[in-house]
């Protein structure tokens, strides 16, 4: 009740309800590309380039959403550069530009002698988000989700089968690049609810979980969305009530549900296949 009170009388606990769900549903909806492609790794490289995007936009006093989102489009060309030039294999040089870029921005927030605010973008308090932020979040959703509803067929096509997309004459490099584009933008809209330490986690684990439960894409996209709403709310309501850290808590919750369908999924849930394989083995 406590909870349900604060977000009825306060506002910053409504901004903050408001910007964890906005992030759960872009989270969700892009992560199913990232992890159906391969690209978890990406993911977490991405989540660790914006660091020195954010370390200099504050050193020049400019919205931090501008630097990460060039750092991290910058590396992700970087990553893609690498492995494409070189006998360097694209898991090798993703691990070597994200450590570079990730000790750029460590050495960067050094030299700046203030890590205050730099400290919330790293694990996130979305309990202190400011209206630009939540705007700035809901424009990336709306960026997000419009791109992936205009091109759902192309996305569908090329992340299941890329021989076939280019047979079709689709330009899966231009996709991949979009795609990153779009993961940037949501890296750095969502850091100030989960920091970027873990981002990657609200990527990943609700559209995991959904994997876990179903075999069409569009069914996926609903129940990751669906996931890392719900893994928001209640993260943000043990953030508030025992005074947790509020990006540790929402990933704990959406790793739970991930758990419960590791084990229980009709299909592919751990219990269900141990039940399976013991009716074989009697019978």
């Amino acid at each position: 009740m406590a909870f349900i009170e604060a977000v009825i009388n306060y506002e910053y606990m409504q901004k903050a309800l408001i910007t964890s769900i906005m992030v759960g549903i872009i989270c969700g909806a892009i992560g199913c590309f990232i992890i159906l492609r391969g690209m978890a790794l990406m993911g977490d490289a991405i989540s660790h380039a914006v660091l020195p995007g954010v370390a200099l936009s504050y050193m020049l006093g400019i919205n931090f959403f501008f630097g990460a989102v060039v750092t991290g489009v910058l590396t992700a060309v970087g990553i893609g550069y690498v492995s494409q030039n070189s006998r360097i294999k694209h898991d090798v040089s993703i691990g070597i530009m994200f450590t570079f870029s990730f000790a750029l921005g460590i050495i960067m927030i050094t030299l700046m002698k203030s890590s205050t605010d730099l400290y919330h973008i790293l694990f996130g308090n979305v309990l202190v988000v400011r209206t630009s932020e939540m705007w700035t979040t809901f424009a990336v959703g709306v960026l997000v989700l419009s791109a992936i509803y205009l091109f759902y067929k192309e996305l569908l096509v090329s992340s299941f089968d890329p021989i076939m997309s280019a047979a079709y004459g689709l330009p899966n490099r231009l996709i991949h690049y979009s795609l990153m584009i779009l993961l940037t933008m949501v890296t750095v809209a969502s850091l100030q609810t989960v920091g970027i330490v873990l981002v990657v986690a609200m990527l990943i684990t609700p559209a995991a979980t959904a994997y876990l439960l179903t075999d069409r894409l569009w069914v996926m996209i609903y129940l990751s969305m669906g996931f890392g709403v719900v893994s928001a709310i209640v993260g943000l309501y043990f953030s508030y009530t025992y005074n947790l850290a509020s990006g540790a808590s929402i990933v704990l919750v959406a790793t739970v549900f991930f758990a419960l369908a590791f084990t229980l999924s009709p299909k592919q849930g751990l219990l269900w296949r141990t039940i399976k394989t013991s009716d074989r083995r009697t019978a």
